[in-house]
C-alpha cells in the first residue's frame, strides 16, 4: 500500500487538482490543476532525533500525544524548514526532553515508505541526567538495555535504531545504519 494524501487543491490558484501522468514524460501519477495546469509533487517527511546517552542509558521519552500516547520513544519529530537535520534532531530533543547535550554524527537513516516517512537519528551526549519535559511528553528518563520497555516503545523505527546502538555500544564502534521498514 502507497502512503499518499490526495490534495484536491491548487496551492498556486485553488483550481481542482486530478491525478494523472504529466505531459513532460513523467512516469509517476502527480496530482495537477485543472485550471492552471501546475504539478504538485509530494515528498516523503523527514523526521529527525537523537540516540541521547549517558553512560551505558539512552534517553527515552513517554509520549504526551497521540499517535502512541503513553509509549515510549527517542526524542524525535518533524523537521521543520529552514534547518538541517542535524538542528531539527537538536531542537527535537531540547522541546521533547529539556536536555543538556552535544549533538553527534549520524547514527541511522531508517526509510518508511508506506507512511511517507524518513527518519534520521543522530548520536548524542547528554551533559546531565536532569531533563525539563515539554508538554509533548509525559515523562523524561534514562533507560540501560536491560531496562528498555521494548514491549512499550512507540514506533518500530525506535526499536531498530536502539537494537543498533546497544550492539554498537558493547564493540564500541558506532556505524552508520540504513535500515527499511517495510
Amino acid at each position: 500500500m502507497t502512503y499518499r494524501s490526495p490534495i484536491q487543491h491548487c496551492r498556486a490558484c485553488g483550481g481542482a487538482a486530478v491525478y494523472r501522468l504529466p505531459d513532460d514524460g513523467d512516469t509517476k501519477q502527480r496530482a495537477i490543476c485543472t485550471v492552471c495546469h501546475t504539478v504538485h509533487y509530494e515528498n516523503p517527511l523527514n523526521v529527525v532525533g537523537t540516540v541521547a546517552a549517558l553512560g551505558q542509558r539512552v534517553l527515552l521519552c513517554k509520549r504526551n500525544i497521540e499517535p502512541r500516547w503513553g509509549k515510549w520513544t527517542l526524542p524525535a519529530g518533524f523537521m521543520e524548514l529552514d534547518e538541517t537535520t542535524s538542528e531539527g534532531a537538536a531542537r527535537e530533543t531540547d522541546e521533547e526532553a529539556g536536555a543538556q547535550f552535544e549533538i553527534g554524527p549520524l547514527f541511522s537513516v531508517l526509510n518508511v515508505p508506506h507512511v511517507g516517512q524518513v527518519h534520521l537519528f543522530y548520536r548524542a551526549t547528554l551533559l546531565s541526567d536532569q531533563f525539563n519535559p515539554g508538554f509533548e511528553t509525559i515523562e523524561a528518563r534514562l533507560f540501560s538495555e536491560d531496562e528498555i520497555p521494548w514491549d512499550d516503545l512507540a514506533f518500530r523505527t525506535v526499536k531498530e535504531t536502539l537494537v543498533r546502538y546497544f550492539s554498537d555500544s558493547k564493540t564500541g564502534v558506532f556505524g552508520l545504519h540504513c535500515i527499511d521498514i517495510v
